[in-house]
């Protein structure tokens, strides 16, 4: 991570004092926000509604929040609920503009990080696309029936009908402020007009439904089908490499099972080159499953993945489905 970069971890969650600059450009993105929101809230321009339910899966805050772990546990408790679900994205950090429909081996050069690991592990159909009322038109076209939305709880020229914000448990919305000052995409009254606030991590607090991501087990980058307990690492100097929205969520995880931790974070979506995993002296790396999506074609043996899953009450996903059929009754 840059200094830079570090500096302003600090300002936005560490509480040191916002400079006068990064204060004074919070008016120009407040701007910007509403000149985009214009032609939508004067009805010049309008949503594009697909003709399937959508639900938004998304955070206030720049950077991640769990929003892809999150997105997969839904298709696959959907899935098991009858329904058909498809996931629609951006493609962020994929030279591919889109629309387009992922295949089973999914570049993540091409398409981004986070829809190659939903495709992997849900095995769901997955279509990435800067417009993504195309790209969910495509999903339409292979018989998806509900489409989940990664991170587009701001994009609104997609209409949608249920709203999921998940919430870092941790690092809450920091110092509160708008971009650039603060890590906020939003002001925080936005919450109130979402159904579903998700608490990833430490307490959850009134109106939260709680998430824990667990990971207990090691993969081989270049061979999934083998696994290893997460715990047989336990005392071992290990090299732990994240470019995710909070690398330390991770590192913090990873020394919960009693690992020694010589953390490497990385910008969020980071394009990896193998020597960026050349630490010359043989000790395991541990990567999040969303890096080694990009690291398979350089990987050795010495390169472990650590998927996770998201656990949450039932009864979540029981609104989920109740809320959906409500939509689907005559």
């Amino acid at each position: 991570m840059s200094a830079f970069a570090q500096r302003i971890a600090r300002i936005w969650y560490d509480g040191a004092p916002v400079p006068w600059w990064l204060r004074s450009l919070v008016p120009v993105y407040r701007g910007l926000r509403a000149a985009h929101l214009a032609p939508y809230r004067i009805g010049l321009r309008r949503a594009a509604r697909v003709a399937a339910p959508v639900i938004v899966v998304g955070n206030l805050t720049a950077g991640g929040s769990g929003k892809t772990p999150l997105a997969i546990a839904l298709a696959e408790n959907l899935r098991l609920h009858g329904f058909r679900p498809g996931v629609v994205s951006r493609g962020y950090g994929g030279s591919e503009r889109g629309p387009l429909l992922l295949d089973d081996l999914p570049d993540p050069r091409r398409v981004g990080d986070e829809p190659c690991v939903i495709r992997r592990r849900a095995g769901v159909e997955v279509a990435i696309g800067r417009d993504r009322a195309r790209a969910a038109a495509l999903l339409l076209d292979r018989g998806v029936n509900v489409v989940i939305a990664d991170d587009g709880l701001q994009h609104v020229a997609l209409a949608r009908d249920l709203e999921i914000c998940v919430v870092d448990g941790q690092r809450r919305f920091g110092n509160g402020r708008l971009l650039p000052a603060g890590p906020l995409r939003e002001p925080l009254a936005r919450l109130e007009s979402i159904p579903f606030r998700v608490c990833n991590g430490g307490a959850a607090q009134a109106g939260e439904i709680p998430m824990r991501l667990v990971g207990d087990v090691a993969v081989p980058v270049q061979r999934a089908a083998l696994t290893r307990p997460l715990d047989a690492f336990a005392g071992q100097r290990v090299h732990a490499v994240a470019a995710i929205g909070n690398p330390e969520r991770f590192f913090l995880s990873l020394r919960a099972h009693g690992i020694e931790v010589v953390p490497h974070p990385f910008p969020d979506h980071h394009a990896f080159a193998a020597a960026d995993l050349a630490f010359g002296d043989g000790a395991p790396v541990l990567m999040t499953e969303k890096d080694a999506v990009k690291c398979v074609a350089f990987a050795d043996a010495h390169h472990w993945c650590v998927p996770v899953r998201a656990e949450l009450p039932v009864s979540f996903f029981d609104d989920v489905v109740e809320r959906l059929r409500a939509l689907k009754a005559p």
